[in-house]
């Protein structure tokens, strides 16, 4: 089964933003990262980033017709701060049906409040926070289970 890891605006910094807050791995750590855990699991991993909300959209909306033809298990995504300011985001994700894993590098809810609420997660099938870059891997990991066992 194959995963499509999804990353939006400025995730493309990783590394060398506020490395405080988000580390110090870069995209191409990460994206090595999903690939390995995917390996691992018996599934291929495509990685994909983009700082505009419209080819997001698009990408989801790829996804859902990928999922329904049984190619592709789902999306984790990490869609940066327009996770607290996009509706059409979360539409793109109920409209699709493909099962999305949000997932944050910080815990968000530890941050400033404008990050506390999220348009996406109750589009989502589950939300993984806080974890650094060990997130994706959970992230993975909790779809393929979740995609898994709803097949069975």
């Amino acid at each position: 089964m194959n995963v499509l890891v999804l990353n939006g605006p400025n995730l493309n910094l990783l590394g060398t933003r506020e490395p405080a807050v988000y580390g110090a791995a870069t995209l191409a750590d990460v994206e090595a990262l999903c690939r390995e855990a995917g390996a691992a699991r018996g599934a291929q991993v495509e990685c994909r980033q983009s700082n505009h909300e419209g080819q997001l959209i698009d990408w989801i909306h790829e996804a859902g017709i990928a999922h329904r033809e049984g190619r592709l298990a789902g999306v984790v995504f990490n869609a940066g701060a327009y996770t607290h300011t996009s509706v059409a985001l979360h539409d793109a994700i109920k409209g699709s049906g493909v099962p999305v894993i949000e997932v944050h590098i910080s815990n968000v809810h530890a941050r400033e409040a404008f990050r506390h609420h999220s348009y996406l997660s109750p589009a989502a099938a589950g939300i993984v926070v806080g974890f650094g870059i060990d997130g994706y891997v959970l992230a993975i990991e909790g779809l393929l289970r979740k995609t898994a066992g709803s097949r069975s």
